[in-house]
């Protein structure tokens, strides 16, 4: 497919503040729930991550030196308020400042995400994280003083990284959950309260800086049944409405899914679900759909215990599908699948699409001299970006831009600098920082080729 994408569309990276930021206790931050985590056999601490607080400059050039004109980032919500409440810190404010004016004055679009896992720890310790309403309107404040602060800079924002996974149960490791049981209600709190926050900021955005752009954005959980028996069809089909559509709904303006609200009322959960939470909700719309797409999963019912709420299917009934290939950490690898999503999202709810996270995850050394031969993440992303141009010009989908995740080496969601997605090598280990150096692998010319050609040479 030699057709070119359009001249504004966006290219570019995407990352996290702790997994790329360090200076865990530089420049007036407060501590996070990632600072106190303990390192492992396979697993950081988190306090240098890879410098990018003290190294962005360097990392800026090497985005503008592949024509990249969007970076999607993260603001430390304990950067910029230590305590996640209360007095913000000066120093952490004009930090990012400078941060925006560094991408603006090369020509990259910032992109904000107000959230991304690391909750300030004093919220966590005195409130548990995302379980309270009190730590949702912290939130909403610390979130309302960014948009004061960079609205007038940045044009797109999000409130969420992945914001689904607050319903399933991995929401008690990035909620800034401390202690309980991890009960449904619980996880129904928090997926609740970060909706209520996430439409608050969206109507606080439209408000007061006209023009810029707040977007909803899912993990997407693309789900196949594994054989055409009734029942792997039926519960893919309640897995998606759960932990895809019933949010999709509310971004597009139509409120929670009925089916999700079924389950409320059943288990006696209409007392988190205020009144006045549901008339926000109904009446907010964000202006694009985003997402992360990395592969897509299988589901087999047999194993799933009679009675299991569908928030945990996959705990029991994840099935590898023999029909792809998997990487060494066996995500298997579906561009057909970025396709699907794609075309789907627009074809539902005719607005702009803008994935913003997707890249591949392989270990990888560097002997200090030769280039890596990442030929394996060359064919990952020529295939997806075909895959979308295939959504765009076949398929009719208005579609923003691509951003790749990590495209410069970072610290896995696990904390595993093993794991790399970067078409640079940033020159560390787990547990050695060695020299931080940035080393271009052999994906870095071929991404720098697609780039400059607006994905017509793939």
């Amino acid at each position: 497919m030699m057709k070119t994408l359009p001249k504004d569309f966006l290219w570019g990276n995407s990352v996290s503040s702790m997994q790329t930021e360090g200076a865990w206790n530089e420049g007036g931050k407060g501590k996070s729930v990632y600072d106190i985590r303990e390192p492992s056999e396979f697993a950081s601490d988190w306090k240098v991550a890879t410098d990018s607080y003290h190294r962005f400059e360097e990392d800026f050039d090497l985005m503008q030196d592949l024509g990249m004109n969007c970076y999607r980032f993260q603001i430390a919500w304990s950067r910029v308020c230590p305590m996640g409440d209360g007095e913000f810190n000066q120093e952490g404010i004009d930090f990012y400042h400078r941060f925006i004016d560094g991408l603006i004055a090369r020509g990259i679009e910032p992109m904000i995400c107000l959230y991304h896992f690391d909750m300030p720890l004093a919220l966590a310790e005195e409130y548990n994280g995302f379980n309270d309403r009190r730590v949702m309107d912290a939130f909403v404040r610390y979130g309302q003083k960014m948009i004061d602060c960079y609205g007038d800079k940045v044009k797109y924002w999000l409130t969420f990284n992945e914001q689904n996974i607050f319903h399933m149960p991995i929401a008690f490791r990035i909620s800034g959950y401390m202690r309980g049981e991890e009960t449904l209600r619980e996880l129904y709190e928090i997926q609740h309260h970060t909706m209520v926050a996430h439409v608050k900021l969206t109507a606080y955005l439209h408000e007061t800086k006209p023009g810029k752009l707040m977007g909803g954005m899912l993990a997407h959980q693309l789900i196949y049944p594994a054989t055409c028996k009734p029942r792997d069809i039926f519960c893919a089909q309640q897995h998606d409405e759960f932990l895809n559509q019933n949010l999709l709904r509310v971004y597009a303006g139509q409120g929670y899914s009925p089916e999700v609200m079924a389950v409320v009322k059943r288990e006696g959960f209409e007392d988190i679900y205020r009144e006045e939470d549901l008339a926000l909700i109904n009446r907010n719309k964000n202006d694009y759909m985003a997402f992360s797409y990395y592969a897509s999963r299988t589901l087999d019912t047999d194993p799933i215990p009679e009675g299991t709420e569908v928030n945990y299917y996959l705990k029991y009934g994840d099935k590898n599908n023999p029909y792809l290939k998997a990487t060494e950490w066996n995500w298997q690898i579906d561009p057909l699948g970025f396709r699907t999503i794609i075309t789907q999202y627009y074809n539902n709810w005719r607005m702009p699409v803008f994935p913003i996270e997707n890249g591949i995850g392989v270990i990888e050394e560097w002997d200090g001299e030769n280039m890596i031969a990442d030929d394996y993440r060359i064919a990952y992303h020529r295939d997806h970006i075909n895959a979308m141009k295939e959504a765009i010009f076949e398929d009719g989908a208005d579609v923003i831009g691509y951003l790749g995740w990590g495209l410069i080496d970072i610290l896995s969601s696990q904390g595993d600098m093993r794991k790399r997605y970067g078409v640079v090598y940033v020159n560390r280990e787990n547990h050695d920082l060695k020299d931080l150096k940035r080393v271009p692998k052999k994906s870095y010319a071929w991404l720098k080729q697609a780039i400059r050609s607006n994905g017509e040479e793939m």
